[in-house]
C-alpha cells in the first residue's frame, strides 16, 4: 500500500513539474528514469546553453501532493524493513534534493548499420564510440558466423580493423555493409545468397538520362553502393538536390534508398534510368466557397500593426480566422499520414495554393533525412537546418507565412544557407508525432521546449546546427516578428554556424592532409618494399643460375675427367727405345706451349694417338692435330690407319690447335 501511494505521488509530482497532461506519457518518462523524479524533470525541462535552469523549490514540487501523501501514510500500516518493494531512498517522493543548476548530459550519437548476408538483413545500432569488433560480435550472435571467418565489407575508407573506432571513420548516421564468408561454403538453401554475394562485387553500368538537359550519363557503380549514394552522385552532376529528384526506371523492389544496387533488382550489366527535377504538385481541391485571406500590412515592417477595430473589422477575419460561416481552408497536412514524404508533399502543395509559389524550398523526406543532408556531408557543403512548425489555430500564421516566409529576401537566404523542413502541428496527432520525432533526433529537451509554447505563439522556426557529437538548437523564432528581425536572427545564427564551419573545414583539411601524407608515405613504403623484393628476387635468380651453371660445368668436367681416365688406362704401354719393331717418337706441342713426348710402335693406329692426346685433356672433338711442314690435319685422316701409313715415322713434331 505504501509503494502504491509512493508511485501515485511521483506521477502527480512529475505532471505538476513538467506540464505533461498525458498520464501515460508521464509514466513512460518516469520508467525511463527508473522512477527517479529529479532525473525525469531534468531530462525534459528546457535549457539554455546546455544548463538547465531549475529554480523550483522543494515546496513547489512536492507541496499539496506531499501533504496528502503524508496524511495517507499516517493511517497506513507501516511496511516491514525487509520489504523489497519500498522505493529507493535516492528517489523518494518525500525527501527530494533538487540542485539549483543541473548540467544536462548529451546523449551519445548512435549509428545505424544495415548489414546484408546471404539474403538476410540485420539492423545494428551502436554508439559512435564503439569499435568495429563490437558490430562483428553482434553479427556473430545474429548470423551464427564465427568472427574469425567473417569479413565485414562496404566501408567507404576501405577495409578496417576490428579495433578501429567508428568515430574515426566519420560515418553518416545510416550505413550499409555486407558480410563475406569465403571459408564457409554455401549450402543448397543459400544458393541464391551466393548470387547476391557475387552481385555485390560486380560493377553495374547505369545509363542515366537527364531529361531537362537532354544529356546521358554513363556511370559505373559497384553492387555494394546504395541507391542513396547513387542519387547523391547524380545530384553533383545535375545540380538537382536529392529531395527534388524524380526518377523513372527503378525496379519495384527498390523501395528503400538504403538498399544496395545488387539487392535492388536492376539489370546487369547495364540499366537505364531517367531523372528530372520534381515540380511542386498542384492542389486540385477547390474551396467550397470563394473567399480571400485578408492580410494586415503595416506602413513599416518594424511598426506594430494598426488596431483593426478602428475600421470595424474583427481581428479573426483579418488574420484568416473567420467564423464558421466563412470558408475553411484545407489542412496543410493530413492527419495521421503514414508517410512523412507524402505529408510534406501535401504541405508544400497547400502552402503554394495559400501563399503563392514564392516560398522556401521545403525538404521532402523525413527529419532524419533532412538532418543527414544538412549535417553529414563535407564540411564545406554543410548547412543549417530550419524547422518550420505551422499552426492554423494561431492568428499569426497567415501574416508570418505571407509576409515573412514568402518575402524574397527570406526565401533567397533560406534557400542558400539552410535546409528547410516543415511540419503542421494544428492536429494533435501530428503534434504528438512531431514530439516523438524530435525526441528521437534531438532529445527530450527540444520536445519539451516545443511543448511549452502556446498556440498563439506559433508559428515557430527552429534553427538547428549539427555538431560533432550532437545537434544544437541555436534559436527559436516565434511568429510575432518582422522581416528585418527575422533576417537579423537568421544572420546571427549563420555567423555562429560559419565560425563552427570554418573550424570544421580546417579540421577536415588537416585530417585530409594527414591522410594524404599517410597515403603517400604508405605508397612510397610499398614501392620501396616492391623494389627491394624485385632486387632480392633478381639476386636469388642470378645466384640460382650461377649454381645451375656451376653444377652443369662440374658435371661436364667430371664426365671429361672420367673419359680421360678411361682413355689413359686403355692406352697400350710405351715401347722401349731399343726394340725389334720400328719405333716412332712424337713431340706434340699444346696450346699452352708445353710438349707431350711419347714413343709409339710404327704399327700403332692413329686412334691410339688421338686417345693419348685426349687423355691429356685435349679431346679430338675439340682440337685438331697438325703437322708443322707440310701442314696437315692428322685428325682428318682415317683413325684406323697406322703411324707408318700417316708418315709419322720415325719421328715427328705435331701441334694442337682448337677447332673453330
Amino acid at each position: 500500500m505504501c509503494t502504491l501511494q509512493w508511485g501515485v505521488v511521483v506521477i502527480l509530482d512529475g505532471q505538476a513539474c513538467t506540464g505533461i497532461d498525458n498520464i501515460a506519457e508521464a509514466i513512460t518518462l518516469l520508467e525511463l528514469n527508473n522512477w527517479d523524479l529529479v532525473a525525469a524533470i531534468n531530462g525534459v525541462m528546457p535549457q539554455e546553453n546546455g544548463i538547465l535552469q531549475s529554480e523550483v523549490s522543494q515546496a513547489n514540487i512536492y507541496g499539496p501532493h506531499r501533504q496528502a501523501a503524508t496524511a495517507e501514510a499516517a493511517v497506513a500500516p507501516p511496511a516491514t524493513s525487509s520489504s523489497s518493494s519500498s522505493p529507493p531512498s535516492s528517489s523518494s517522493a518525500f525527501c527530494p534534493v533538487l540542485p539549483s543548476r543541473h548540467i544536462v548530459e548529451r546523449q551519445p550519437r548512435m549509428l545505424n548499420f544495415r548489414v546484408e548476408y546471404r539474403q538476410r538483413t540485420v539492423e545494428v545500432v551502436v554508439e559512435e564510440g564503439s569499435a568495429v569488433g563490437e558490430i562483428k560480435h553482434i553479427l556473430e550472435t545474429e548470423l551464427q558466423v564465427p568472427i574469425s571467418q567473417m569479413q565485414l565489407k562496404g566501408w567507404k575508407s576501405g577495409d578496417v580493423s576490428d579495433v578501429t573506432v567508428l568515430r574515426s571513420l566519420h560515418l553518416p548516421k545510416n550505413n550499409s555493409l555486407y558480410v563475406l564468408t569465403p571459408d564457409i561454403a554455401p549450402t543448397a538453401s543459400t544458393s541464391q545468397n551466393s548470387v547476391l554475394q557475387e552481385s555485390l562485387n560486380q560493377n553495374f553500368l547505369l545509363v542515366i538520362s537527364h531529361r531537362e538537359a537532354q544529356r546521358d550519363y554513363n556511370l559505373n557503380f559497384p553492387g555494394s553502393r546504395t541507391i542513396q549514394e547513387v542519387k547523391r552522385n547524380v545530384s553533383d552532376l545535375t545540380n538537382i538536390p536529392v529531395r527534388h529528384q524524380q526518377w523513372e526506371g527503378w525496379p519495384a523492389a527498390a523501395s528503400d534508398d538504403s538498399m544496395t544496387l545488387a539487392a535492388s533488382g536492376i539489370s546487369y550489366p547495364c540499366h537505364h534510368l531517367s531523372v528530372c527535377r520534381r515540380s511542386s504538385p498542384a492542389n486540385n481541391q477547390e474551396p467550397t466557397e470563394e473567399c480571400a485571406d485578408v492580410h494586415m500590412v503595416s506602413d513599416s515592417e518594424g511598426d506594430d500593426f494598426e488596431d483593426a477595430s478602428e475600421f470595424g473589422v474583427d481581428e479573426s477575419e483579418m488574420f484568416g480566422m473567420g467564423s464558421s460561416t466563412g470558408c475553411r481552408k484545407a489542412a496543410l497536412m493530413p492527419e495521421n499520414s503514414e508517410n512523412e514524404s507524402d505529408a510534406l508533399l501535401h504541405f508544400t502543395a497547400e502552402f503554394s495554393t495559400r501563399y503563392g509559389e514564392c516560398h522556401p524550398v521545403f525538404f521532402i523526406g523525413t527529419l532524419e533525412a533532412a538532418s543527414q543532408e544538412a549535417f553529414y556531408g563535407k564540411a564545406r557543403d554543410r548547412k543549417l537546418l530550419a524547422i518550420y512548425l505551422h499552426n492554423d489555430e494561431s492568428v499569426l500564421s497567415n501574416v508570418f507565412c505571407s509576409q515573412m516566409m514568402c518575402a524574397d529576401s527570406i526565401v533567397a537566404y533560406l534557400s542558400q544557407n539552410f535546409i528547410t523542413w516543415a511540419w503542421d502541428v494544428t492536429k494533435e496527432a501530428n503534434k504528438a508525432r512531431l514530439l516523438t520525432i524530435c525526441t528521437r533526433h534531438f532529445g527530450s529537451v527540444v520536445a519539451q521546449t516545443i511543448r511549452t509554447y502556446k498556440t498563439d505563439q506559433f508559428p515557430l522556426l527552429l534553427i538547428v546546427m549539427g555538431k560533432r557529437t550532437s545537434n544544437e538548437v541555436l534559436n527559436v523564432i516565434q511568429g510575432n516578428t518582422t522581416v528585418d528581425e527575422l533576417m537579423m536572427r537568421l544572420m546571427g545564427a549563420m555567423e555562429i554556424f560559419s565560425a563552427q564551419q570554418q573550424e570544421d573545414i580546417k579540421d577536415e583539411d588537416e585530417r585530409e592532409a594527414r591522410e594524404m601524407v599517410k597515403r603517400e608515405q604508405d605508397e612510397a613504403y610499398q614501392l620501396s618494399l616492391e623494389a627491394d623484393r624485385k632486387k632480392r628476387e633478381a639476386q636469388e635468380r642470378e645466384q640460382a643460375e650461377q649454381l645451375r651453371l656451376q653444377q652443369i660445368q662440374k658435371e661436364a668436367d667430371d664426365e671429361k675427367e672420367a673419359i680421360r681416365l678411361s682413355l689413359e688406362h686403355a692406352l697400350p704401354p710405351e715401347p722401349a727405345e731399343e726394340g725389334g719393331e720400328p719405333i716412332s717418337k712424337l713431340r706434340i706441342r699444346t696450346p699452352s706451349g708445353e710438349f707431350l713426348v711419347r714413343r709409339f710402335l710404327g704399327s700403332t693406329k692413329l686412334q691410339v694417338l688421338f686417345d693419348f692426346v685426349a687423355s691429356k685433356g685435349y679431346p679430338w672433338d675439340d682440337f685438331k692435330l697438325l703437322t708443322t711442314f707440310p701442314r696437315r690435319n692428322i685428325t682428318q685422316l682415317d683413325p684406323a690407319s697406322s703411324l707408318l701409313e700417316a708418315k709419322l715415322f720415325p719421328q715427328e713434331t705435331l701441334f694442337l690447335e682448337a677447332k673453330e
